[in-house]
C-alpha cells in the first residue's frame, strides 16, 4: 500500500533503468542476489477522479470560476460582519451551483469508471503451475504466459511465443490502434514456435531483455535468451514479435505470449493523453466579464465608502438625532470602521455579479444537450444509433470551430475496397457480372462474350493472385476443388484475409473473373485458372517498404521457370520497366486517378538459372548480415527489380461514406479548414483526399515527405514557402508524413506553421497517435488561438480527440474507445455539418445572448441601489425589499432567458445548412467581443438611470416632505416613502428587462409566450399576495399594503408606461436602423426579398393577400426586426435543397406547412 501511495505521488517510479529484464513464467534466479524489477499493474485508468480526490479536486476546479470564488468570499464576509443582507442570499445559490455541477461531473466520471472496470475485469487465461488458470485482466503480471483465442483482443503487450501454426505465425488486426482493419502477420522465434501446448510451455526457461515502455507503436527492440539443455540461444526480437494491447487476433485459433508491458505502460495506454478539464471560449469570456464587473463593484464600494466619510465630516450628519452611536462605536478604530463599511457596501452591491448566471448556464447546457440526441437527422437507421452527448459543457464551442482534424479510415471512408477497372497490355477493362470486358463493349456485345482468357490477361491475373500477403480463413477446408463452381469456373465461397485491403480486393476480383488463389501449402502457392489447378513454389518475398513503394515475389512455375512478379505505385514501377505498353498504361493510370481510384502497376521478369543463383546468393548474404542489413537489402532489391515487363495497372475504389464530399465542402464554405491525419501510406491518403474533395483537382499539391535530416526538411519548407508566395492566386494543399513532421516541429515550427496557414487543406500521413495530438496542440497554441475539433473512430484517435477543444467520436467498426473518450459521438461523418452549422450556431447564439443579457439585467438591478445611496447619506439602506433581492434572479426574470436559450432559432435550420457562410458571422466569439459587451453594459446603465431618475422625477415632483421623514401626496393620503419608491423602480425594471428579452426573441413558441408574459403576471400576483397579508413568521413587514397602494394611483401606471417605453424606444430604433443600413449576413438571410414579396426560405415570414394597412405596417416592422410568429409561418423546401430535404429535427417546434406561400 505504501509503495502504491509513493508511486501515485511520483516518489517511487516503477522502473529505473533503460531496459527491463523479464523472466518468462516468472522463474526468477534462485541465487539470493537477484532483486526483481517493479512493474505496473495491468489496470487501465481513463477516469479523472477517485473516491479520495473527487471532493478536493472538483472543488478546486469549480472555484477557478471567478463568480464561484467571489461569492465564496462574499458569503464568508456576511458570516463575519453585520451586513445589510442575510448570508443566505449568497450561500444558498452558491451551494446549489456547486452541488449541481459536482453531481453532473461525478456522474460522467462514474460512467468512465464503469467502462474501465469492464475492461479490467475481463476474463483471461494464464499459464501457471503447468495448467491454464482463468483470472481477470487486471491480475496479469509482467512475465505471465497468456493464452489468447481467435477474435479476442490482447489484454497486455505480448511477445509471441507460439501459435497453432507450425511456423509460429499469427494474424492480427490493429484497427483500434492505428485505424487499419487489414491483417498483419506476426511470427515467433523458431525455438519457441514448436511449444504449442501448455505442458511444453511449462518447461520453457527463457529471459527477455527489452527497452522500457515507449509510445511508438511501430518500434520494439529486444532479445530473448533461451536455455536449451546446456547452451543458451539468443534471438533478436522486433515489432514483428510484439502483439499490442487492443489489437485483435484473427485467422488463428490461439496463441501464447509472454506479457512484457502492462496497464498504463502498454503502448495503447501511452498513446492516451491524460484527460483534462475542457473550458469553452464562452466560459473564458464570462470569466473576463466577471473580472470587469468585479472592478466596477470594487469601484462603487470604494466610492460609496469615501463619500460616506466625506458626508459625515460634518458633525450634524455624523451622528444625526435619529441615529445615535453607542459608546463602543465611538471608541472603535476608524480603520476598522472603514473596512467594515467597505465590506458592507460590497455586500450591498454584490448582486452585480450574477451567480445565478452559472446556474442558468448549467441548466441550459444540460437541457440543451438533449436536442442533439433527439434530432432525427443525426439518427442512423442502419445501425440504430443516435447522436450522444458525453460532455454538455462544450455545446456552444460547436459554433466556434475553425479547424477540423479528421481521421481517414473509418471516419471518411467505410474501409471497404472495391475493384473498378484495370489496364492489361494497353487495353482498359471493366468487370461486368464476373467477366473482364474491354472498355466500349458490354457483356451483351458479341465481342464481349469470351469463354477463356487471353495469355496476357491470364498472366496479369496470376501476378495479382501471387504477388500479395493474402491468407485464406483457417476455417475453410483445403478441398477447394470440391466447392460449388459457377459456369466460368469461379469458386463460389472463399474468405480472404490480407495485410492490405487493396490486395484483398484485387485477389477477390481475380477470383470472380476466373483466376482463384486457393491458398498456401508449405512453400507452395496454389492457383486455379478457370478450374485448372496450378502450384507455384514461393522462393522469396521482397517486402514492401515506403522507400521502394513496391513489393515482389519470386516464384517457380509448374514448368520450372523462375518468375518475378512486382506490384506497386506507378512512380516506382514504370521507371524500372523496359517492355510492355508503358505509355498507354501511364495514360490509363492517370485516368484512374482522376476518378479517385487507388492505382497499382503490375510487372514481371523472367530469370535464367544463372541469374536466379546470383540473386539467391545475394539475398541470403543480405538477410543474414548483422551490420547495415536494411541498406544491403535495399541494394539487392533494386538489383532484382529492374528490366521489368509491364503487365498493366489496377484501379480500386475505397468506398467513401455517404455525403463526405458535400460535408467537407460545406465546412470549407463555413470558413473551417479541414486537416486529415491518418496512419495510412502516402499514396493511399492522397488518393482518398482527392476522392472525398479534401484536395481539389485544380489544387497545387505540395509535399513534405521522406526527409531524414533537419537541413533537408528546412530547405524543403523554405522552398514551399516561396512557391506559395509566388503562386498566391491558386489554392495549395500540403502533404506531410510523420517523419518529416517530427523534424519540422523540432526546429522549424514557425516556418511549418506559416506554410500550413497558407494552405487550403493539409494531409498528414503515417502519423502515430501522439503525433496527431501534437499537431492539434500546435494549432491550439499558435498566436491566433483557433478553436479546434478532432473527429475519429479508433483508439488511435483518442489522444487527438482529447487534445482538441471539441472531440467527436464516430460510432464505427473500430470499437468504442473513441466514443468513450469523446465529448460528442455521431454515427457518420456527414452528421458533422448539421452538428456544427445548425446545432453549434444555435447553441452559440443562445448562450452568448444569455450571458450578455444576464449582465445587463443585473446592472439594471444594482445601479439604482448605488444611485439611491446619494439620497440616504450612504447609510447602506437597501432600495429593495430583501424578498425582491432574493427572487429577482431566481423567479421574476429567470425563465424567459432560460426558455430563449433553449428554443431560440433566429434563422431556420434549413437556411443555416443551405447557406454555410452564415457560420462565419459568429466566428472568433463575435457576439461576446468587446463591442457587444460594451453595448449591453452601457444599455444596462442607461436603463438603470432611466428607472431611477424617471421614477424620481415623475413621482417626486408632486410630493411634499414632512418633518417625520414621510412623503405625503397632497391629493390623497398615500405613503410615498422608501419602500414605495423602491417598489416602483423594481416594478419598472422587471417589466423592462422582460420586454427587452421579448424584443431579442425571433422564434416564438407557446412556451416563450407563457414564461415571458407569465413572469410579469407572476410578479404582480406575488407582490399583491406578499404585501397584502400579515405574515406571522416575519420579524418586520415593511412591504405591507405598499404594492396595493402603489397600483391604486393612476399616475403610477402612467409613470410605468412612460419609463418602459422611454427605455426601449431608442433600443428599437437602433435595431431597425442597423438592420436596414448595415445588416449582417444572418440578417440579410432573414430579410431577403424575391421580387415584390418575401422569400419564404430566407425570411420565414409569409402573409396572405388582402392585408389591411395596419397589417402591412406590422409586416414591415417585423421584417425589419427579423421576427415572425410561427402561427403565421408557412415554410416550403424544394427537393433540390442540399443535405437534408426533410427536416425531422426536434428543433422545429412550429408546424411546417407544405404549400408554397
Amino acid at each position: 500500500m505504501l509503495r502504491w501511495i509513493r508511486q501515485q505521488l511520483g516518489f517511487d517510479p516503477p522502473h529505473q533503468s533503460d531496459t527491463r529484464t523479464i523472466y518468462i513464467a516468472n522463474r526468477f534466479p534462485q541465487n539470493g542476489h537477484y532483486i526483481p524489477q517493479k512493474f505496473a499493474e495491468n489496470r487501465i485508468i481513463s477516469s479523472k477522479y477517485t473516491v479520495w480526490n473527487f471532493i478536493p479536486k472538483n472543488l478546486f476546479e469549480q472555484f477557478r470560476r471567478v463568480a464561484n470564488f467571489y461569492f465564496l468570499i462574499i458569503f464568508l464576509v456576511q458570516l463575519m460582519i453585520d451586513t445589510p443582507t442575510s448570508p443566505i442570499t449568497s450561500g444558498l445559490p452558491l451551494f446549489f451551483v456547486i452541488t449541481v455541477t459536482a453531481i453532473k461531473q461525478g456522474y460522467e466520471d462514474w460512467l468512465r469508471h464503469k467502462a474501465d472496470n469492464e475492461v479490467n475485469g475481463a476474463p483471461v487465461y494464464v499459464v501457471r503451475s503447468g495448467g491454464l488458470v482463468k483470472t481477470r485482466s487486471k491480475n496479469i503480471r509482467v512475465g505471465d504466459i497468456v493464452r489468447v483465442a481467435k477474435d479476442e483482443t490482447f489484454p497486455v503487450d505480448l511477445v509471441l511465443l507460439s501459435s497453432d501454426r507450425v511456423d509460429g505465425s499469427c494474424h492480427v488486426t490493429t484497427a483500434s490502434l492505428d485505424g487499419e482493419t487489414n491483417l498483419k502477420t506476426h511470427v515467433a522465434v523458431p525455438e519457441t514456435a514448436v511449444l504449442q501446448s501448455v505442458a511444453n510451455l511449462d518447461t520453457l526457461v527463457a529471459v527477455i531483455e527489452c527497452q522500457q515502455p515507449e509510445a511508438d507503436l511501430y518500434r520494439f527492440v529486444g532479445r530473448i535468451t533461451i536455455s536449451h539443455q546446456i547452451e543458451e540461444i539468443v534471438r533478436p526480437l522486433g515489432p514483428e514479435s510484439l502483439l499490442l494491447r487492443g489489437a485483435r487476433l484473427k485467422n488463428t485459433k490461439e496463441i501464447f505470449g509472454v506479457a512484457v508491458y502492462t496497464g498504463m505502460e502498454t503502448k495503447m495506454a501511452l498513446n492516451y493523453k491524460s484527460k483534462s478539464q475542457k473550458r469553452s471560449a464562452v466560459e473564458k469570456s464570462m470569466n473576463s466579464f466577471l473580472i470587469i464587473y468585479l472592478i466596477i463593484l470594487l469601484f462603487e464600494a470604494v466610492l460609496s465608502t469615501i463619500l460616506k466619510y466625506a458626508w459625515q465630516a460634518e458633525e450634524k450628519w455624523d451622528e444625526p438625532w435619529y441615529d445615535q452611536k453607542t459608546e463602543h462605536e465611538r471608541n472603535s478604530s476608524k480603520i476598522l470602521r472603514f473596512i467594515s463599511d467597505f465590506l458592507a457596501f460590497l455586500v450591498l452591491y454584490n448582486f452585480i455579479i450574477p451567480i445565478s448566471l452559472y446556474v442558468t448556464v448549467e441548466m441550459q447546457k444540460f437541457l440543451g444537450s438533449f436536442f442533439i440526441g433527439w434530432d432525427l437527422d443525426l439518427y442512423h437507421e442502419e445501425t440504430n444509433q443516435r447522436a450522444q452527448v458525453n460532455t454538455s459543457d462544450l455545446n456552444e464551442e460547436l459554433g466556434q470551430v475553425e479547424y477540423v482534424f479528421t481521421d481517414k479510415t473509418g471516419t471518411l471512408t467505410e474501409n471497404e475496397m472495391q475493384f473498378r477497372e484495370c489496364s492489361i497490355n494497353g487495353i482498359k477493362y471493366q468487370e461486368i457480372n464476373g467477366k473482364l470486358v474491354p472498355e466500349g463493349l458490354t457483356e451483351d456485345s458479341p465481342d464481349g462474350i469470351r469463354l477463356s482468357l487471353m495469355k496476357e490477361e491470364e498472366l496479369f491475373l496470376k501476378a495479382v493472385c501471387l504477388c500479395h500477403t493474402v491468407h485464406i480463413s483457417a476455417d475453410q477446408t483445403d478441398g477447394i476443388g470440391d466447392g460449388h463452381w459457377r459456369a466460368n469456373g469461379i469458386v463460389s465461397q472463399l474468405e480472404y484475409y490480407a495485410s492490405s485491403p487493396d490486395e484483398k480486393a484485387l485477389v477477390e476480383a481475380a477470383s470472380r473473373v476466373g483466376v482463384v488463389f486457393t491458398g498456401t501449402n508449405g512453400e507452395g502457392m496454389e492457383v486455379k485458372s478457370l478450374g485448372k489447378p496450378e502450384r507455384f513454389k514461393l522462393l522469396h518475398v521482397l517486402e514492401f517498404d515506403p522507400n521502394r513503394r513496391r513489393m515482389s515475389v519470386i516464384v517457380e512455375s509448374p514448368s520450372g521457370e523462375k518468375l518475378l512478379f512486382t506490384k506497386g505505385a506507378e512512380s516506382s514501377i514504370l521507371p524500372h520497366s523496359r517492355g510492355g505498353e508503358i505509355d498507354k498504361t501511364r495514360i490509363h493510370v492517370d485516368e484512374f486517378a482522376l476518378k479517385g481510384l487507388r492505382t497499382l502497376c503490375v510487372a514481371y521478369r523472367r530469370f535464367t538459372a544463372e541469374e536466379y543463383q546470383e540473386i539467391d546468393r545475394r539475398l541470403h548474404e543480405a538477410r543474414t548480415a548483422l551490420q547495415q542489413r536494411e541498406e544491403r537489402l535495399a541494394d539487392v532489391f533494386n538489383f532484382i527489380e529492374k528490366d521489368l515487363e509491364l503487365l498493366g495497372a489496377t484501379g480500386v475504389e475505397d468506398k467513401l461514406q455517404d455525403k463526405v464530399q458535400e460535408t467537407i465542402e460545406a465546412l470549407r464554405l463555413a470558413g473551417i479548414k479541414v486537416w486529415v491525419l491518418t496512419g495510412d501510406k502516402h499514396e493511399t491518403a492522397v488518393s482518398v483526399s482527392l476522392s472525398c474533395g479534401h484536395f481539389h483537382r485544380t489544387m497545387n499539391i505540395l509535399e513534405l515527405v521522406q526527409h531524414k535530416s533537419d537541413s533537408t526538411c528546412a530547405e524543403q519548407l523554405r522552398q514551399l514557402a516561396r512557391r506559395i508566395k509566388d503562386d498566391h492566386v491558386i489554392q495549395h494543399g500540403l502533404v506531410v508524413d510523420g517523419t518529416s513532421l517530427s523534424l519540422a516541429l523540432r526546429e522549424h515550427e514557425k516556418l511549418f506553421m506559416e506554410v500550413c496557414r497558407n494552405c487550403s487543406a493539409v494531409l498528414c500521413c503515417r502519423m502515430a497517435p501522439l503525433q496527431k495530438a501534437k499537431v492539434v496542440r500546435l494549432l491550439k497554441t499558435s498566436p491566433e488561438k483557433p478553436i479546434t475539433l478532432a473527429i475519429g473512430d479508433g483508439a488511435n484517435d483518442v489522444s487527438m480527440i482529447q487534445e482538441a477543444h471539441v472531440g467527436i467520436g464516430i460510432m464505427g467498426k473500430e470499437g468504442r474507445q473513441a466514443v468513450r473518450n469523446s465529448d460528442y459521438a455521431i454515427a457518420r461523418f456527414k452528421f458533422l455539418s448539421k452538428l456544427l452549422l445548425v446545432h453549434g450556431h444555435f447553441y452559440y447564439i443562445r448562450i452568448a445572448t444569455l450571458v450578455q443579457y444576464f449582465f445587463y439585467k443585473n446592472v439594471c438591478f444594482i445601479t439604482p441601489q448605488f444611485l439611491y445611496q446619494f439620497f440616504c447619506l450612504f447609510s447602506q439602506q437597501t432600495l429593495y425589499d430583501s424578498v425582491y433581492l432574493t427572487l429577482y434572479n431566481i423567479s421574476f426574470t429567470s425563465l424567459p432567458i432560460l426558455m430563449y436559450s433553449l428554443f431560440e432559432q433566429h434563422v431556420h435550420p434549413h437556411v443555416l445548412q443551405s447557406k454555410p457562410t452564415l457560420y462565419r458571422d459568429i466566428r472568433k466569439n463575435a457576439l461576446l467581443g468587446f463591442k457587444p459587451f460594451l453595448y449591453w453594459t452601457i444599455l444596462g446603465f442607461s436603463h438603470a438611470f432611466v428607472f431611477f431618475y424617471g421614477s424620481y422625477l415623475l413621482m417626486g415632483e408632486d410630493t411634499s416632505l414632512l418633518g417625520n421623514g414621510q412623503i405625503l401626496k397632497p391629493n390623497r393620503q398615500m405613503m410615498f416613502g422608501n419602500w414605495t419608491f423602491g417598489t416602483l423602480v423594481f416594478t419598472v425594471m422587471v417589466i423592462t428587462v422582460t420586454v427587452k428579452m421579448a424584443l431579442e426573441t425571433h422564434f416564438w413558441t407557446w412556451i416563450n409566450h407563457f414564461v415571458t408574459w407569465g413572469s410579469i403576471v407572476f410578479y404582480f400576483l406575488f407582490s399583491l399576495f406578499y404585501g397584502g397579508i400579515i405574515w406571522p413568521f416575519l420579524h418586520t413587514q415593511d412591504m405591507y399594503f405598499v404594492f396595493v397602494q402603489l397600483l391604486s394611483s393612476g399616475s403610477v401606471w402612467f409613470a410605468i408606461i412612460i419609463i418602459v417605453v422611454t427605455c426601449l424606444f431608442l433600443d428599437v430604433v437602433k435595431k431597425v436602423l442597423c438592420r436596414h443600413l448595415q445588416p449582417t449576413s444572418t440578417e440579410k438571410a432573414q430579410l431577403t426579398e424575391t421580387g415584390s414579396g418575401i422569400n419564404c426560405l430566407d425570411s420565414m415570414c409569409c402573409f396572405s393577400d388582402g392585408e389591411t394597412a395596419c397589417a402591412s405596417v406590422r409586416r414591415m416592422l417585423e421584417r425589419l426586426m427579423g421576427r415572425c410568429s410561427p402561427t403565421r409561418v408557412s415554410r416550403s423546401w424544394s427537393s433540390s435543397d442540399p443535405y437534408y430535404t426533410n427536416d425531422r429535427s426536434i428543433l422545429t417546434l412550429s408546424t411546417m406547412d407544405s404549400p408554397t406561400c
